[in-house]
């Protein structure tokens, strides 16, 4: 009413968060005074957050000395990969840098493309544009909703093995998880992926069950792997691509998958699958 009194009190500033360095070995694969593309391992989390402060990626580059953008708790991730996913990874250091890249991927400009080992077969290239949102009974799991965010992935297969393929996925959104929900939606899960697998192995029936339980063994975690990255850089404006080949901890579940396991006993199986093609 007229002639009351009110008093505001604003409530302090909540400090920046500090981020301890934590070295990790990581492998770069590009880099400038504007940003650094990295091949990042499986087990390690991209940023800081609850159950993981101060032994993520994001901790290994301040230890590293890398100047980060500004973020809130995200300095410099302009994109994530899950923990257990390993592969090409963009981290802006400025923030024109940052800003530039986020723009891009707004408009899908940044080409992102996976390799992953998925049970089953492919037949001809396929899109699967189907919602994603959280599970309505497990918030630690994404699932194909009708009330989810449009999702869209397009998926080729590369390579035919007699239990599994290997197939190409281009992003066309980055939905939480959505590879590994897309993949398992259309009845092709990740080998070796605990949370969307869908029994796994188990799902090979017949004489061919065995060779699916060796798979299986090899793949000590979900078997997808960021392999190539393709984006204008947001200061020259000159085309960047970057490629990794099938991670080495992988290797083994590949060469279990394919009939002829010499032939992949090289350093480039996924160059010589004609994956890059």
């Amino acid at each position: 009413m007229r002639g009351d009194l009110v008093e505001v009190v604003f409530p302090e500033e909540e400090p920046i968060r500090a981020f301890t360095p934590r070295p990790h070995p990581l492998q770069v694969v590009f880099e400038d005074d504007a940003l650094l593309v990295l091949d990042k391992p499986a087990g390690l989390v991209v940023h800081p957050a609850p159950g993981h402060w101060d032994d993520t990626l994001v901790n290994a580059l301040v230890a590293r000395g890398t100047g980060l953008s500004s973020g809130a708790g995200r300095p410099g991730i302009v994109h994530r990969l899950d923990k257990d996913t390993s592969g090409l990874l963009i981290v802006a250091k400025t923030d024109a840098a940052h800003r530039g890249l986020a723009a891009q991927l707004a408009r899908r400009a940044i080409a992102r493309t996976y390799a992953a080992l998925v049970w089953g077969h492919v037949g001809d290239a396929l899109t699967v544009d189907a919602p994603v949102a959280r599970h309505p009974k497990d918030r630690k799991r994404m699932a194909v909703l009708a009330t989810g965010r449009r999702a869209v992935s397009v998926i080729e297969p590369v390579a035919r093995f007699r239990t599994c393929d290997l197939v190409r996925v281009r992003l066309v959104t980055g939905r939480t998880h959505q590879i590994r929900v897309h993949l398992a939606h259309v009845g092709r899960p990740v080998v070796g992926d605990t949370v969307y697998g869908q029994g796994g192995a188990r799902r090979v029936t017949g004489d061919l069950r065995r060779q699916a339980e060796a798979i299986e063994a090899h793949a000590g975690r979900q078997a997808l792997h960021a392999a190539q990255l393709r984006f204008t850089h947001p200061m020259t404006q000159h085309p960047v691509s970057c490629r990794s080949e099938w991670p080495l901890d992988l290797r083994e579940a590949l060469q279990a998958a394919c009939d002829d396991g010499v032939q992949l006993d090289r350093s480039n199986p996924l160059e010589y699958l004609g994956f890059f093609e």
